[in-house]
C-alpha cells in the first residue's frame, strides 16, 4: 500500500476546503499529501506579490488537516536565482506556513552554493528530480536538517519517467539503486518519491515495485 500522493490539480486551479476534506476523509490514517502551489504564484507573478494568493491557497488546502505533509514550490526552467525576492516569498511562507515547504527550481543558477546556502538558511528543501536538467539536480539540497543527514527534513524526489518524460517506466535496476540511497538518509528524515510517469500508467506500479525493494 502507498502512504503518500502528491496533489498536482492545485497547480492549474483552486480547490475549495471542503474538496480537501473530502479527499482526506478517503485516505488511510497515516495517508499524507504533498500539495503544489498554483501556477500564479511560482509562474506568473514569479514568487512576487504572492500574499493574497498565497493567503487564499493555504486556506483551501487548510482542508487536508494532518493529512497535509508538505508544500511544493515548482519554478519554471526560465526562473533564474535571485536572493531578494527569493528570501522575501519564502519568510511569507514561513509565517503564513508552520508545515514543511520543497522547492524544484529548474534554471542552473539555482544548483550554485549561493542559493544552498539560501535554501539552508530558509529551511526549504531542494527536490531531486530525474530526468535532472543538471547533474545537481538529481539529488536532494537545500535544507537537510541540522546534520545535512535528512534527520527532522523533507528529503523529496520527483521521478518523472526516463528516457521519454512522463512516459517511461523505470527498470528493476534503477528502482533498486534508488531504494539503496534512500536507505542511507537517517530514520529521522521525512522521505518522499512521487512518480510522475503517470501517461502510460506507470507511476502507480513503479511506486509499488520501489517499495519493495526499500
Amino acid at each position: 500500500m502507498l502512504n503518500g500522493a502528491e496533489i498536482n490539480t492545485s497547480f492549474y486551479r483552486s480547490h475549495r476546503p471542503e474538496v480537501y476534506a473530502r479527499w482526506a476523509a478517503q485516505t488511510p490514517a497515516g495517508f499524507r499529501f504533498a500539495v503544489k502551489l498554483p501556477r500564479t504564484i511560482t509562474h506568473d507573478q514569479r514568487l512576487r506579490a504572492a500574499r493574497p494568493a498565497l493567503t487564499r491557497f493555504i486556506d483551501e488546502v487548510s482542508g487536508l488537516g494532518d493529512r497535509l505533509g508538505v508544500l511544493l514550490v515548482q519554478l519554471p526552467p526560465s526562473q533564474v536565482f535571485e536572493p531578494r525576492p527569493v528570501r522575501t516569498f519564502f519568510e511569507l511562507m514561513a509565517r503564513m506556513f508552520e508545515g514543511a515547504v520543497v522547492c524544484e527550481p529548474r534554471h542552473a543558477t539555482w544548483f550554485e552554493p549561493a542559493a544552498d546556502r539560501l535554501l539552508v538558511k530558509l529551511r526549504v528543501g531542494r527536490v531531486a528530480a530525474d530526468p535532472a536538467r543538471w547533474p545537481a539536480a538529481a539529488v536532494p539540497g537545500g535544507w537537510l536538517g541540522p546534520g545535512g543527514d535528512g534527520a527532522g527534513a523533507v528529503v523529496y524526489h520527483r521521478w518523472h519517467g526516463s528516457p521519454r518524460t512522463y512516459y517511461s517506466a523505470y527498470g528493476d535496476a534503477w528502482l533498486r539503486a534508488r531504494a539503496a540511497e534512500l536507505q542511507r538518509w537517517s530514520g529521522d528524515a521525512d522521505r518522499w518519491c512521487i512518480f510522475d510517469n503517470t501517461a502510460s500508467g506507470a507511476a502507480a506500479s513503479d511506486a509499488l515495485r520501489l517499495r519493495a525493494c526499500v
